[in-house]
């Protein structure tokens, strides 16, 4: 009886502290406006992979889509990966995880690094498990992929 008690208090514990976890993440203004910074639809302009240069056909087919907490990165209309986001803007540089939904790393978590000016996003992720990249680069055998996005102008409405 005395292990029953003991055990439903750690659980009423653990469940007070992922309320309060979840509860901080979204009262911190600095996780909703980056968030916020982030929603919309988005264009690669440049990117590498293990140090090699994404080629040009390839960049003018990646398309980046932020809604809410989640983005979905597709190629020529296909869905390459889905992730949900988890940002920390108080790290130097800002941190940002992908828990993959969808694609070759489902399930998975890879850890990146970012930056958001204006219309510009820019992160570098390491591949799934490994170390959090401190730079925005991608050299050969680092398994980094780094990239930049520019947010999509949206259509204006047509007029009837």
């Amino acid at each position: 009886m005395n292990r029953l008690k003991v055990v439903s208090a750690l659980l009423v514990a653990l469940a007070v502290l992922t309320f309060c976890s979840f509860a901080q993440a979204a009262e911190n203004p600095s996780v909703t406006n980056d968030l916020a910074r982030l929603q919309g639809i988005w264009s690669m302009v440049s990117g590498s992979a293990d140090g090699q240069a994404m080629p040009d056909e390839m960049l003018k087919q990646m398309k980046r889509v932020c809604k809410g907490d989640e983005t979905t990165t597709t190629m020529g209309g296909q869905v390459f990966m889905k992730a949900k986001i988890t940002l920390d803007p108080s790290k130097k540089p800002k941190t940002i995880d992908y828990q993959m939904i969808e694609g070759f790393t489902k399930g998975k978590k890879q850890l990146g690094i970012y930056e958001v000016d204006g219309d510009t996003f820019k992160s570098c992720f390491g591949t799934a498990g490994a170390e959090r990249p401190k730079y925005f680069t991608s050299q050969p055998g680092d398994m980094r992929t780094s990239s930049v996005w520019k947010r999509e102008k949206e259509a204006a409405p047509k007029q009837k």
